[in-house]
């Protein structure tokens, strides 16, 4: 084994490395029902317009607008109904003077009428009711493609699809929805020193924590995995099974093995593959030692074995090339800025990305490290839904200081209402 110099590299230019490489998936229809999660892979136009008549917004009485004029408290005016419409029902009436119909939301504006008035503005009569203010033509009517207008572009190739999208989908008629095929991911532990979840612990042995932390970090993002078998520290074996990977999945994700010790193999394997690293050090606390490579358009991740860095990992470098591989308009982290509530001394010749606990009320933000914050920290990941970055060459941050917030929860819940 080779022992290389590295050069570490800044966060933003190892992200920027990673998805400036041309891989993406091929392009499939999936039914509306699954469709969730996907990217786009073409526009979604209307086809229609939205609303596709003028409807009512309230529930209440269609009218001539002329005939209300000169209303007052001092002075009622006088309707007649002469129909009552529910939504999805027209009516057949088409309204003279002094007449109104009785509308509900949604439904279409009778022929003749160009206002409504809400139900609480009228006062009931015996044959239909009055008003005390007069109503401006089109007052209270949603016109026919006032929102949306056949041909308009609604949704955008790379936007990915949630539930609003869904929705958009089905008003307009696609049951079959254009979208990038998700990749496959591989995911292998190395280390002698690995024991499996269900295996009893022995004398300088660690459970692989690693391996079910990114499946499930995998999952939440709906990507179909495939976990190996733990590697011991041998070559051969390694080589063997990250080839077999590669030729069945899109991306390799591998968890130790990356540094520069006597059995980490990883760097040796790259080389073996041929392999382009795109970078072997990250200016970054914990996981510095992060590499990725590229062979055949396909990923390899080399993530720390350190539970802390393997998140900080995945999260920085992993997340943005899945999005990245599936034509996604936006891949970078979302990033906030927060007010730190308990003091982080600790210095940064490195830029330092420490598993936080965040708190979004309104426009403010405050954040404060969530426990232990090592590398190889566990449990401090499974209280976090944040990760603070902390610039290098800083002495520490105290109480009240503004810092950067990468927010890695894809929902944020809280103990108390603020409404």
């Amino acid at each position: 084994m080779v022992v290389e110099k590295r050069h570490p590299i800044p966060v933003a230019e190892a992200i920027k490395r990673v998805v400036s490489v041309p891989i993406c998936t091929e392009t499939i229809q999936e039914n509306i029902y699954n469709c969730e999660g996907y990217i786009l892979a073409e526009d979604i136009v209307a086809t229609y317009d939205i609303p596709r008549f003028d409807k009512s917004p309230y529930d209440g009485f269609a009218i001539r607008s002329e005939d209300s004029q000169g209303a007052s408290g001092e002075n009622r005016i006088a309707f007649e109904v002469v129909d009552h419409i529910g939504a999805g029902a027209v009516s057949s009436q088409t309204l003279q003077q002094g007449q109104a119909v009785r509308i509900m939301t949604g439904a279409q504006i009778p022929e003749g009428a160009d206002a409504v008035v809400m139900l609480e503005q009228t006062t009931e009569t015996t044959n239909g009711f009055t008003v005390r203010k007069p109503f401006g033509h089109l007052e209270n009517i949603s016109l026919q493609g006032e929102e949306t207008k056949t041909g308009d572009v609604v949704l955008h190739r790379g936007q990915r699809i949630n539930a609003g999208a869904v929705a958009v989908l089905a008003t307009f008629g696609y049951a079959e929805i254009p979208v990038y095929r998700k990749p496959t991911a591989a995911i292998i532990a190395t280390g002698s020193e690995l024991l499996d979840v269900t295996d009893d612990l022995e004398p300088g042995k660690i459970r692989n924590s690693n391996g079910p932390m990114i499946h499930a970090l995998l999952q939440k993002e709906g990507i179909t995995c495939e976990r190996y078998n733990i590697q011991k520290d041998y070559y051969d074996d390694s080589l063997d099974v990250v080839q077999s990977a590669l030729a069945k999945h899109d991306i390799v994700i591998t968890t130790g093995g990356v540094s520069v010790g006597d059995f980490d193999y990883l760097p040796d394997i790259y080389r073996a593959l041929e392999a382009e690293v795109l970078f072997n050090k990250v200016a970054m606390r914990p996981g510095s030692v992060t590499t990725v490579a590229v062979v055949n358009h396909k990923y390899l991740f080399g993530l720390s074995g350190n539970p802390s860095a393997c998140y900080s990992g995945f999260e920085l470098f992993t997340k943005p090339a899945l999005y990245h591989m599936m034509g996604a308009r936006k891949y970078y982290p979302a990033m906030v800025r927060a007010t730190l509530m308990e003091d982080f001394s600790k210095a940064n010749p490195f830029t330092r990305f420490v598993r936080a606990e965040a708190m979004i009320n309104g426009r403010e933000a405050t954040v404060r490290p969530s426990g232990f914050n090592k590398s190889g920290a566990v449990v401090s990941i499974a209280h976090s839904n944040a990760m603070m970055m902390l610039p290098g060459g800083t002495r520490g941050y105290r109480i009240g200081h503004e810092v950067d917030v990468l927010l890695t929860a894809s929902e944020m819940y809280q103990q108390e209402l603020y409404l």
